[in-house]
């Protein structure tokens, strides 16, 4: 395992503030690389319900990609306005990132050395992959993108 924590890691949002993961100490932690044109954004509307549901001890930090599939080719500020006008998303946004490869974004460096998929593979193989992190900024579970947002709550209320 790393020697760095969760909290060691600055993000920048689409919106181009600054968010210190640090800001989330106590609180459990849900990160999913998305992408607003997948069939699988269907997955935004529940993940936001998570987030409503929970949002005093839940952060959701929703990661857009355009990696798999060309689905996210909105600039960051037109990601921003689709979020939140077609899915109804208020949970913060980093800005478009890479999550696999040479240009990856630090952390999913870090969320991929932590916790591999259940067939022990460190990549990323699609959209909607998800990274669940306890109040005390361990990495505990990693979903495929086929495991729905309703079927981690369970998973979240046991940390919560």
């Amino acid at each position: 395992m790393s020697e760095l924590s969760i909290y060691d890691f600055d993000l920048i949002m689409a919106d181009g503030s600054k968010l210190l993961m640090s800001a989330f100490k106590g609180k459990v932690i849900l990160i999913v690389n998305t992408a607003s044109n997948c069939t699988f954004n269907k997955q935004l509307y529940q993940l936001q319900e998570l987030y409503s549901k929970y949002s005093d001890k839940l952060v959701i930090i929703g990661v857009p990609c355009n990696q798999f599939g060309a689905q996210e080719i909105l600039p960051n500020e037109k990601i921003i306005e689709r979020y939140k006008e077609n899915f109804n998303v208020t949970f913060p946004l980093h800005e478009k990132s890479v999550v696999n490869g040479k240009k990856q974004l630090p952390l999913y460096t870090y969320l991929k050395n932590e916790k591999k998929s259940l067939l022990g593979f460190k990549g990323l193989k699609w959209n909607f992959e998800k990274f669940l992190i306890n109040q005390q900024g361990e990495v505990v579970k990693r979903y495929s993108t086929y495991v729905l947002p309703p079927s981690i709550e369970k998973d979240i209320l046991e940390l919560i």
